[in-house]
């Protein structure tokens, strides 16, 4: 007696879905670390201090340099440029070179 039926496509056309909209997704959103908390937790914490309980990073983490000493500007590079530089001081060591060599 329950048995389920199929819906006519003109039943389905009648109903109006245009104006129902769907509940958004729901996120859980972890705070991000900023590069300072990374920091502090890494010398905080001696878990970071050694991988997989058996390499020793110590030496590693004492002398990581901090993130505003890595930070360069973007420097754009024209090739005629670049070749005349790096070119002008290889002839400079090389006439160095030969100087040494002559003394």
């Amino acid at each position: 007696a329950d048995i389920p039926v199929i819906p006519d496509l003109e039943d389905v056309q009648e109903e109006d879905l245009a104006m129902q909209v769907a509940a958004p997704p729901s996120v859980q959103v972890n705070r991000v670390l900023t590069y300072h908390d990374l920091d502090k937790d890494l010398m905080k914490y001696a878990a970071f201090q050694t991988l997989d309980g058996e390499v020793d990073l110590k030496l590693l983490t004492r002398v990581l340099a901090p993130e505003h000493e890595l930070r360069e500007d973007d420097v754009s590079w024209d090739w005629d440029h670049l070749f005349t530089e790096v070119s002008s001081e290889l002839v400079t060591e090389w006439d160095l070179g030969q100087s040494e060599r002559e003394d």
